[in-house]
């Protein structure tokens, strides 16, 4: 009754955050569905003065190479005043810092400035001639498609005005309002063309032009020099950014109105002069508009990450999404019109029941298959939905200690509130052969394994939302966790071919299609890859090493010496593997001409090489757990003297291996500290991970009583790991692990933390929530997939069906023909091929394969 309650209360609270994202896209934001307009009125600083925020959309810093992506060899111009040249000099440093600090040492001033694509052009009153000459070059229309592209500009900008207070006294205002209404008319990029509302259109090789014009720089005015308090006043600033906020909205100029929020009550914005603002803000200033100008372009040309969610239409979208979207609406209904019938069998499969005494063919779909079908299916769409449209907002991360350490402490209130005695009196696989059941729980319990499992991952997942992979001591200790997992791996799958000695198709099949399940069928849907999800992909390469590690010579297993040089040898086969590159190089150039498939080798090898030894260390540890347990248990005869000492010393061996643990872990601290950046670290990471690893496995079983408690919050997440693990980067996290993912609802008009935090509440229940669901949903699948005979539902057998003589079939819309065909012909076959495909393994593997290469080639 519980369990349904919860169910209930869920999908009540999934329904409710659909419902309010729907709301505020086309009811609160109706008028800015893209976040073009946020980007360009509205944000306020998360990191002062170095990460901007505009309202619901991630701001991307843009780089040189961005930006000749985005342009296509076309030129940036900025015409106006000092405050425009600062703009130029901010982009001419994202081009080439260096170069660019080597050119401004030679240059003056007040004259037009070149470098690289990025040009200048002095003119503070808005009337020369080359302003006119580059507007009309640009925007008129004229210019012919297979121009080049050096001749033209992508992205124009125009500042100025300070010059007009500086220099005029009377008649000012009027003097500007001339200048704007003469290059008002100019300022039009004609038919098509972006608006404040509407990103630009994007394509490969694309030469639009887009013009901009920044509002007046509000100085500090306390700091200016004398002559210039004297003339740039206020009430000049405020008039003139007047005349143009009324242009804009008359002549749908676009006008970058955060320019002004980026100064407003911050000293720090500006130089000492009081007149300009620092490098950083000016960088700031023309990722504005690159952003606005380059994001939908870059999207279609880079695919993911699509990190780039201001002014961004995501229009690099996959063909199978739709069909999603169609299955959110279409499954569901089919289960609960399944549901009605009252029946484990759906309605369309009931005429396959037996009506003679035919041989029975099990394994047709039942409505727990259905379900978990249309659970993957809502899971999947809500990833697309969530993460490849503008239905939910996405922010920045900005990470703060205060968060990060207050987050880990609810955690760990919520682990303490939650110790309860654990269940898991069985021992684990080694001693279920012939040992008497113990009234204790095993070392290492599935309980307490599931629990560390859980509180890790509760930790990851608030290092990933706070974005805390900038501090070192944060990710030294995130990378034992994350080894800590494939610890964990090696240990349990050595523990069960060591005794089981199961080395069969359908044991491996399984547990690898239930990995790779979810991380398989996310890259059609979302854009990206299998190995950008790359713990399923690590932890099924370490599973295939401890398989092919005890399957071969598995027979010499039990001998010691033997089992530990086959370990040694695979760890040298693994490390050539890892360190050099000529072997994934070419299977993945095989899998790109013969696949569709494209996987980066470098970030590859570079996971292995983090995690290298650690499985190893698992697998010894297994190992060793079983003989020791046979040992003390009597299991085992001693036949060497190591036997004999275990045997009449364990408890001094178990207290001096506690002390060890105990002054483990102070001195790996100290030892940790003395990296200063990752990359060192990295480098002796492998090398170092299993001693705090293995200090805590020997302090979390020391004691009768740590055994027999545990966490039960740590343990349900524990089970859903490998789910939360997967599903974070679409529907917790967002623009695939860059931001977060917000409903835009809370704090519209306030600041980054206001509201953060009831998106935080709202989004972790329905991600927790989903997860949950869906492994349960990927285990009834796989166990489908690997013996579909085996479901728990009534026996289904296909027997020859009624059908008249005549049927007609649709000739791939060539009109009807007729067919006469035999009384249960259509039965014969239909059972044949479910015959097949429910009693051979290697076929429905191969009909699965077959599926995603297809997939991948179209």
């Amino acid at each position: 009754m519980a369990y349904q309650v919860i169910l209930r209360v869920y999908a009540v609270l999934f329904a409710c955050t659909l419902t309010g994202v729907v709301f505020r896209r086309y009811w609160l934001d109706a008028d800015d569905p893209y976040k073009c307009r946020a980007l360009m009125t509205r944000g306020h600083w998360l990191d002062p003065l170095k990460k901007w925020q505009p309202p619901g959309c991630l701001m991307h810093q843009y780089t040189g190479k961005d930006i000749r992506a985005c342009l296509n060899g076309q030129r940036i111009v900025y015409i106006g005043d000092s405050t425009a040249r600062q703009l130029f000099w901010a982009t001419a440093k994202k081009l080439n810092a260096t170069g660019a600090n080597a050119y401004r040492q030679e240059v003056d001033k007040h004259e037009d400035l070149a470098f690289e694509d990025v040009h200048f052009i002095w003119d503070p009153f808005f009337n020369s001639s080359s302003l006119r000459a580059e507007l009309l070059s640009s925007l008129d229309g004229n210019t012919p498609e297979d121009a080049d592209p050096t001749e033209t500009a992508g992205l124009i900008t125009l500042g100025g005005g300070l010059w007009y207070a500086r220099h005029f006294q009377s008649d000012w205002l009027d003097r500007y309002q001339d200048a704007l209404d003469y290059v008002a008319p100019l300022l039009d990029a004609g038919e098509g063309s972006p608006s404040l509302v509407h990103p630009p259109r994007s394509g490969k090789g694309r030469k639009d032009h887009h013009v901009y014009m920044t509002p007046i720089q509000v100085p500090l005015y306390d700091v200016l020099s004398p002559p210039r308090a004297s003339t740039i006043t206020p009430p000049k600033i405020i008039s003139m950014n007047e005349y143009l906020f009324n242009l804009s909205t008359t002549k749908g100029i676009r006008v970058p109105w955060s320019y002004a929020l980026m100064t407003w009550e911050s000293e720090g914005a500006y130089e000492e002069s009081g007149l300009h603002v620092i490098e950083d803000v000016a960088a700031v200033k023309v990722d504005v508009l690159l952003n606005a100008r380059c994001n939908t372009q870059m999207t279609y040309l880079q695919g993911y990450p699509f990190d780039k969610t201001c002014c961004s239409t995501y229009e690099n979208q996959h063909p199978l999404r739709t069909h999603f979207y169609l299955a959110l609406v279409f499954i569901p209904s089919l289960i609960f019109g399944f549901r009605s019938y009252g029946t484990t069998t759906p309605k369309p499969f009931r005429g396959f029941r037996q009506l003679g005494g035919r041989p029975s063919v099990s394994g047709l779909p039942t409505i727990d298959l259905f379900k978990a079908f249309a659970v993957l299916s809502v899971v999947l769409t809500y990833c697309a939905l969530a993460d490849r449209t503008q239905l939910f907002d996405k922010t920045q991360k900005h990470f703060s200690y205060l968060e990060f350490f207050g987050l880990c402490a609810v955690v760990l209130v919520l682990g303490l509130l939650s110790v309860r005695p654990t269940l898991d009196k069985k021992p684990p696989a080694c001693d279920a052969l012939s040992r008497p059941q113990s009234a204790e729980p095993p070392f290492l319990s599935r309980d307490q394994s599931d629990e560390w499992k859980g509180w890790m991952q509760f930790i990851i997942l608030i290092y990933h939302y706070t974005g805390a992979s900038s501090v070192l001591g944060i990710y030294q200790v995130i990378r034992i966790l994350v080894a800590s997992y494939l610890f964990l791996s090696g240990f349990g799958h050595t523990v069960f071919f060591y005794r089981k000695q199961d080395y069969s198709m359908s044991r491996c099949a399984s547990v690898l299609v239930r990995y790779n399940l979810l991380s398989c069928v996310l890259p059609y849907i979302m854009d990206t890859d299998y190995l950008f999800y790359y713990f399923a992909p690590l932890v099924s390469f370490w599973y295939l090493v401890v398989y092919l590690t005890m399957r071969i010579r598995s027979s010499k297993n039990s001998s010691m010496p033997f089992l530990l040089s086959k370990i040694g040898v695979s760890a040298v086969v693994v490390t050539l593997l890892a360190r050099a590159p000529i072997l994934f190089e070419g299977t993945f150039l095989l899998l790109k001409h013969t696949c569709n498939i494209h996987w980066n080798v470098k970030e590859w090898q570079f996971r292995l090489q983090l995690d290298c030894y650690i499985v190893y260390g698992g697998m010894v540890a297994a190992i060793v757990y079983c003989e020791v347990s046979d040992i003390l248990r009597g299991q085992s005869f001693p036949q060497n003297t190591l036997s004999v000492i275990i045997l009449r010393h364990w408890s001094k061996i178990r207290s001096v291996s506690v002390t060890v643990a105990l002054i483990i872990f102070p001195g790996f601290w100290y030892f940790v500290q003395q990296f200063s950046d990752k990359v060192t670290y990295n480098q002796w990471v492998p090398f170092v991970s299993p001693v705090p690893i293995l200090a805590f496995v020997v302090l979390r079983n020391c004691n009768r009583h740590l055994r027999n408690y545990y966490s039960w919050v740590f343990a349900w997440l524990g089970k859903c790991s490998l789910e939360t693990f997967t599903l974070q980067f679409h529907i917790w996290l967002a623009a695939d692990t860059k931001g977060l993912l917000s409903l835009g609802v809370f704090g519209r008009k306030a600041t980054h933390i206001d509201g953060r935090y009831h998106d935080l509440v709202i989004l972790t229940g329905v991600f927790l929530w989903l997860s949950w669901m869906t492994a349960d949903a990927t285990t009834t699948i796989t166990n489908w997939i690997i013996d579909p005979r085996h479901q728990p539902v009534r026996e289904i057998k296909l027997t020859p069906l009624t059908v008249a003589n005549d049927v007609e079939l649709n000739a791939f819309g060539d009109g009807l023909i007729r067919e006469r065909i035999r009384p249960g012909a259509f039965s014969r076959h239909l059972k044949k091929w479910y015959e097949l495909w429910m009693g051979k393994l290697e076929f429905r593997l191969a009909s699965i394969v077959l599926i995603m290469w297809i997939l991948n080639m179209v």
